[in-house]
């Protein structure tokens, strides 16, 4: 038995939550993951892991074991960063996980840089408006934005975007311009943007000066991702709260028109976010690095 490889596959069915998931991740077949396990639970003399046909629950002799050997796992991550650091041009597999308008507007545009600067890196890139749980999922860092909830995770401030109010010329034409967000609830048309986590409508912020709205406006669209609700508004189907570097190009063009432009409300935060647990590697490190001055010089 492999002793390190079965416990790297144990620490990741723990964190997964199911053999599937694991194995996935490993890039492993599913026996192969039971298999180790099993080594290691005969190896150990108890029972770590209790599965069943839906589930896999961690024992509490598996607690203990996994809670030992990961500061095992996270201390030989962080050799082997030292050295590769060190010694090494970054390297390996990255997985990173953003939304759709930031991804099709702000990274994947860049990405020829990135793999210029660094073509040993094999990049994959998960993007979804929904929020991935980084530790299940094997993900070694996501881009988010608003208030963080989860105080567990690191997170590193990247920038910031402002926001935009618009709609195109012939729905103002047909509906009149407003002058102040509460006119959005009597009389427009409003593509809300609805929590693809929850299903809700999402609020449109404003502010100007110490007042502060929030506004959801008469409900003619929803919708839960990013690309499609500004293509909603591109279409007509009524007025959109979005960020500006996803309407900045239609602007310009003429085909959108910012409205309600002295009640924009504070910039978004935008953060890069990665479990405590999880090394910095040399990998990682460079492409924060490298998405933080991306923030810095947006294309808006």
């Amino acid at each position: 038995m492999d002793q390190l490889l079965a416990i790297r596959a144990f620490a990741r069915v723990v964190e997964a939550g199911t053999f599937t998931k694991a194995a996935d991740s490993l890039q492993m077949p599913n026996a192969t993951v039971t298999k180790l396990i099993q080594s290691l639970e005969t190896h150990v003399g108890v029972k770590l892991l209790q599965r069943t046909t839906r589930r896999v629950t961690v024992t509490p002799e598996g607690a203990a074991y996994y809670e030992k050997t990961a500061r095992i796992l996270k201390e030989l991550g962080d050799v082997d960063t030292s050295f590769g650091a060190a010694q090494s041009t970054p390297r390996g597999h990255l997985r990173v996980d953003t939304g759709s308008s930031v991804a099709s507007l702000i990274i994947i545009p860049a990405l020829p840089d990135f793999l210029q600067r660094y073509p040993d890196i094999q990049l994959d890139l998960g993007v979804s408006d929904r929020h991935v749980d980084l530790v299940s999922d094997n993900v070694d860092c996501v881009i988010r934005g608003g208030a963080l909830t989860d105080m567990s995770l690191v997170a590193r401030q990247i920038g910031k975007a402002p926001w935009v109010t618009c709609a195109t010329p012939t729905y103002l034409r047909q509906f009149g311009v407003p002058r102040h967000p509460r006119e959005l609830e009597q009389g427009h048309r409003i593509v809300n943007y609805l929590s693809a986590r929850t299903g809700r409508v999402v609020p449109m912020p404003f502010a100007r000066g110490a007042e502060k709205l929030e506004i959801t406006g008469n409900h003619a669209v929803g919708i839960n991702e990013s690309n499609a609700h500004l293509a909603a508004g591109l279409a007509g189907l009524g007025i959109i709260h979005t960020f500006a570097y996803t309407a900045q190009a239609h602007i310009a063009s003429g085909a959108l028109v910012p409205i309600l432009q002295d009640w924009a409300p504070p910039p978004y935060p935008f953060y890069v976010v990665y479990p405590p647990n999880r090394h910095l590697s040399n990998r990682l490190r460079v492409f924060i690095d490298w998405i933080a001055a991306r923030f810095e010089t947006p294309a808006y």
